[in-house]
């Protein structure tokens, strides 16, 4: 695999972002990592840095377009042409019966699930018109949610990685013959501080005896599949949903 190609991740300051941030500087990749918060990644540049990888941080809210654009932009002027996209960016939005759902968060939650991820992939495909090379990739992070619907929890997420996986599965289709492969990992429950921001820090323990393999998955575990599909050995993947759930 090609050293010294520039790959975005979004929200990558934390949890699974910052795994697969920190996995893929680990193959050479540069990591240009969008997040709301700058400063929130601090600890992860030190620790990509002290691996002997090259990463930078800017601020990204992937609903604005314009703020899409500037941070492709200033991602590739700073590292090189864009090689690949990981569309990691997400939020559950509260647990809960869908009935109660305020409708304020159902827009929200598809604003950034699947508004976010679109206009994210747009960008990388026009930075990859302008730079044609082998290899180029996006990866985008659905859920398992998007097969078993999270009844009771959070269908209107599950509804948003749903339209995720269509994305996926009809943009590769679209761009396969110019040589882009468009691919998404389904995680199961992952241990990342996401529970806690849907205010059910608990749920992880309480998953685990559903999963065949007896346990959640690691950030890492995920991080790993993604750089499997960007990889060279999975080059004759396109419009997979690769799902990491321990069997779910």
């Amino acid at each position: 695999m090609p050293a010294s190609r520039l790959v975005i991740v979004t929200g990558g300051s934390r949890g699974i972002g910052a795994a697969i941030a920190r996995c893929l500087a680990r193959e050479g990749f540069r990591i240009a990592i969008g997040c709301r918060q700058v400063e929130e990644a601090a600890p992860l540049l030190t620790a990509i840095a002290r691996e002997g990888g090259e990463a930078l941080a800017l601020p990204l809210d992937v609903t604005r377009e314009e703020m899409v654009a500037t941070f492709f932009a200033t991602a590739e002027q700073r590292l090189g042409p864009l090689h690949a996209l990981v569309n990691n960016a997400g939020i559950t939005g509260p647990l809960g019966a869908f009935r109660d759902l305020d409708p304020g968060w159902m827009r929200r939650v598809t604003e950034v699930n699947l508004i976010g991820t679109m206009l994210c992939a747009q960008a990388a495909l026009r930075c990859f018109d302008a730079a044609e090379g082998e290899g180029r990739s996006i990866v985008n992070i659905s859920s398992v949610a998007a097969q078993s619907g999270s009844p009771g929890e959070y269908v209107h997420y599950a509804a948003s990685k749903a339209a995720v996986e269509a994305l996926t599965i009809g943009l590769a289709r679209e761009v396969a013959a110019q040589g882009i492969r468009v691919n998404a990992v389904a995680p199961g429950t992952v241990q990342t501080g996401i529970h806690a921001l849907a205010g059910d820090p608990g749920r992880p323990a309480r998953i685990a005896p559903r999963v065949p393999m007896g346990r959640v998955g690691e950030p890492e575990e995920i991080a790993e599949a993604v750089a499997w599909l960007l990889s060279g050995a999975a080059s004759y993947a396109t419009g997979t949903v690769l799902r990491v759930t321990g069997g779910l």
